[in-house]
């Protein structure tokens, strides 16, 4: 008897939530993932805007020159971005549709990867430990985006954002020595960076997996 009333008050929830689901589509509301983004204040939109406009005419000749480059962390509690929110068809980039996230927490691993038209680095998977100039130098600039430059010659156009370990002396050094031009890049924009459609491909990948990674070195 117990057993018959815990299946009838899953069907009667199942059929309760098609109900639901039905009459919300009715109304023009459809689940779907939330757009996420970075939080911008009114002087990072203007210089993305600005940014957007001087390069909107860009052909393939000036963009297949640009190695685009950055960091993602993947982490052992990683969100899988399948949080639903219910809206209506066009209104993805509403306000009240976007979830601001600036950092990712939990244990995981960090890696960087760079690409461009026809090509791609390996992918670089970081010690343990915080990133800093140094190591950026020394593992990032010197053994990828150096070999990238000497292929390319000076049509090459090296692109990394704004994080600290990017912007030190030394990087900044290190480039200059190795007549490497690096493309100016508006901060707080992540999602003008290609590369993270390779990311969020990977974490989808990472995200189906039947058996989920429990470890730092299974990650």
């Amino acid at each position: 008897m117990a057993n018959n009333q815990s299946v009838r008050r899953h069907l009667d929830a199942f059929t309760r939530g098609r109900i639901i689901g039905k009459r919300l589509h009715g109304g023009g509301l459809f689940a779907r993932r939330p757009v996420l983004c970075v939080p911008l204040t009114p002087a990072h939109r203007r210089r993305r805007s600005l940014w957007c406009r001087e390069h909107q005419n860009w052909r393939d000749n000036e963009w297949g020159r640009v190695l685009f480059t950055d960091e993602s962390r993947f982490s052992l509690s990683s969100d899988s971005h399948r949080i639903l929110i219910w809206r209506e068809r066009g209104s993805r980039n509403h306000p009240s549709n976007i979830i601001e996230r600036d950092r990712y927490g939990g244990r995981g691993v960090l890696v960087w990867g760079g690409i461009m038209l026809g090509n791609r680095t390996d992918l670089h998977i970081f010690d343990a430990g915080s990133v800093n100039g140094t190591r950026y130098c020394n593992e990032i600039l010197l053994p990828y985006v150096r070999l990238f430059r000497g292929a390319m010659g000076l049509q090459f156009l090296f692109m990394d954002d704004n994080a600290p370990c990017h912007r030190t002396v030394a990087a900044e050094q290190l480039l200059e020595s190795e007549d490497i031009e690096r493309m100016d890049w508006p901060a707080q924009s992540p999602d003008l960076n290609p590369i993270e459609h390779v990311w969020d491909f990977l974490g989808r990948r990472l995200a189906a997996r039947n058996l989920p990674p429990v470890t730092i070195r299974e990650l």
